[in-house]
């Protein structure tokens, strides 16, 4: 799904993101051609685990991703200090149809094999399950719940607003991953990059950021600018549940990921390459322009 929006003269920067409340909210102002002197932007909406893919073949100028494809991407892509998902007490959760299941032998569905969730996921398992769980499938994350209460499989590893809904699907939360990482480390959780083709120039990918980031303070400034485009796009998402989604996953690291936004970061990806779930990046791979 496309929508091209043109506010500036040249062609439109080519970007992708999901129709989830965070990221509509995010970019709304952006989108519409409100942020003055901001390149125009021809969206698609897609699930993580597309944009993910959409990056590791180069595809778009700009995308929102999960942290974990970072050292697949780094070489063509930048990472922008801005418009992302981080934060704390908003992590991924496992869900059971019992309480207190053991994981061990077990199904777990989960919305990408390099997502973030994933790889929170691969590390609180080598701490908590050392025998390891049994098969893992990657379903898209809204049919995640309902293959747990259907039986489908036996646990499921959820994002967004799930947080908000398990409980109707009957689900018992048996392990918060975000919960572990804050524990284990003391920083918050790194969940969704925004990156930016290298090949743009350092003065392009500045002035994205710059956009970007305006674009996040006028819908602070204005948070009922957004709702039409949130809505639009939220999927029959309940609106209080979708402000609650906004209000955790929007949030000051998303206006600038500052000092220990760059360590969560850093901490996320050096712990998995030691544990070889993904290859170690370079010392400033992370450096913005």
């Amino acid at each position: 799904m496309s929508n091209t929006t043109t506010v500036t003269d040249g062609e439109a920067l080519k970007i992708a993101y999901s129709p989830c409340p965070n990221d509509t909210f995010v970019f709304d102002a952006w989108a519409h051609g409100r942020v003055p002197g901001a390149p125009a932007l021809d969206v698609t909406f897609a699930d993580i685990d597309i944009t993910n893919g959409m990056a590791e073949r180069g595809e778009l100028d700009v995308l929102k991703v999960s942290y974990a494809v970072l050292p697949w991407v780094l070489e063509e892509y930048a990472l922008l200090p801005c418009g992302g998902a981080l934060g704390r007490g908003c992590g991924p959760l496992v869900l059971t149809r019992e309480p207190g299941l053991d994981l061990v032998g077990r199904t777990v569905a989960v919305p990408s094999e390099r997502s973030t969730a994933y790889l929170l996921f691969r590390l609180w398992a080598a701490d908590v399950l050392p025998e390891g769980v049994g098969e893992v499938v990657v379903l898209p994350f809204h049919e995640i719940m309902p293959a747990v209460r259907d039986g489908r499989v036996d646990a499921g590893l959820v994002i967004h607003e799930a947080r908000f809904t398990y409980q109707d699907y009957g689900l018992h939360c048996l392990a918060d991953m975000g919960e572990h990482w804050e524990s284990a480390t003391g920083l918050p959780i790194p969940l969704g990059a925004i990156i930016a083709k290298r090949s743009l120039g350092a003065e392009r990918l500045r002035e994205l950021a710059a956009s970007a980031r305006a674009s996040v303070r006028m819908a602070w400034d204005d948070p009922q600018a957004s709702r039409p485009y949130v809505r639009a796009h939220a999927q029959e998402l309940d609106p209080v549940v979708a402000d609650q989604h906004i209000g955790l996953y929007v949030n000051e690291f998303t206006a600038d990921l500052g000092e220990s936004g760059y360590a969560a970061v850093r901490g996320l990806l050096t712990r998995a390459a030691a544990e070889g779930l993904v290859p170690a990046i370079a010392p400033d791979a992370l450096a913005f322009p």
